[in-house]
């Protein structure tokens, strides 16, 4: 007998799950310094129960206060990314939507440079709150030319305008670093756009981690949704789905998400674009499934390709974009090759 659907789904959930605790311990474990899993142990258990165990002072720092905050972020960030990729590719009905396309990324960056290095809002505003409203003003203005364009499908345009949108902004950002960055800062802020783990401490997980966490929710929320507008805005209509007001919702949701993502880590890409590709393979379009799967493994991805940024070349660190483009546009490829195979 075939196993149910369910049944596929637990099971996908659960080896997703188990290697993700595998790979947040690896990413413990792994780095210059390795350290072994018993004092990892101990050393949880001595920030969260007070245990008591003699642990080397240095160990317990390396542990808590940098390689586990920086698994725990590449996992948040991973599992956003991943989930804002669905939403878009759902919503637009364009499987080559996710957040650096359509230029929510590239917007995000304009404005998490525009408070670091201009200091826009005079210290009034956040890193995280200038990386939305650029992120918002961005995906706006790739609506605004996607609906003025006329004898062009709505998704098909949508795309073209996204690969604007975000060649405009990532000029903007060239701009404003070349003109305003010393040479200390133009290198911090272009090594951290290509997506930096480097500085991430406890503020950045609470930050992540009930931001990606909330946006989770969300988009569970609208699972049902989310099917029906994979039929198209019309037939979501058909069913009673307010089109407007979701489309609001998960857009903003996306948006939120990824400039948060950004602020803290920089600008990330293929975590959208390839992740629920490989996961709609083994699961299907349900998003019931598809949303939590996505999430997990994106999580585990960007955990991954954390680990390799700091092993693959000894004493120096990758910047973790560099090696999700080169991990993610080979298995785009491959996943494209798949699609098109006669059947």
């Amino acid at each position: 007998m075939k196993p149910s659907r369910a049944g596929r789904f637990i099971a996908h959930a659960a080896w997703v799950s188990a290697a993700l605790l595998m790979a947040v311990m690896a990413g413990v474990a792994i780095g210059e310094t390795s350290i072994s899993l018993p004092v990892i142990g101990q050393v949880l258990a001595n920030k969260l129960w007070a245990a008591g165990y003699a642990v080397d002072a240095i160990d317990e720092g390396i542990i808590w206060n940098y390689r586990l905050t920086r698994a725990i972020v590449a996992a948040a960030c991973g599992a956003g990314l991943a989930v804002s990729g669905v939403v878009l590719q759902s919503l637009l009905r364009n499987p080559l939507a996710d957040p650096y396309l359509l230029g929510i990324s590239a917007g995000a960056s304009t404005g998490a440079v525009l408070v670091a290095i201009i200091g826009l809002g005079a210290g009034a505003i956040s890193l995280s709150a200038g990386a939305f409203v650029g992120a918002v003003a961005a995906f706006a203005l790739v609506a605004l030319l996607a609906r003025s364009s006329r004898g062009q499908t709505a998704t098909g345009q949508i795309i073209l305008a996204g690969i604007a949108g975000s060649q405009l902004f990532n000029a903007l950002t060239s701009f404003l670093i070349t003109k305003s960055a010393s040479a200390e800062q133009a290198r911090g802020i272009m090594f951290w756009l290509l997506g930096n783990l480097s500085g991430v401490r406890w503020a950045s997980v609470t930050l992540a981690v009930p931001v990606v966490l909330a946006g989770l929710l969300v988009c569970l929320w609208h699972r049902r949704s989310l099917d029906a507008f994979t039929f198209g805005a019309d037939s979501a209509a058909s069913l009673g789905i307010p089109v407007r007001r979701v489309q609001a919702i998960l857009i903003a949701t996306a948006a939120l998400t990824t400039a948060v993502m950004v602020s803290i880590v920089g600008s990330i890409g293929f975590v959208g674009l390839v992740i629920p590709h490989a996961v709609r393979m083994m699961t299907g379009v349900r998003h019931a499934r598809l949303v939590p799967l996505s999430a997990l493994s994106g999580a585990l991805f960007l955990i991954a390709a954390d680990v390799l940024s700091r092993t693959l070349i000894k004493g120096q660190v990758l910047p973790i974009g560099v090696i999700t483009a080169l991990v993610g546009a080979p298995v785009f490829a491959l996943i494209l090759l798949r699609g098109n195979r006669p059947r």
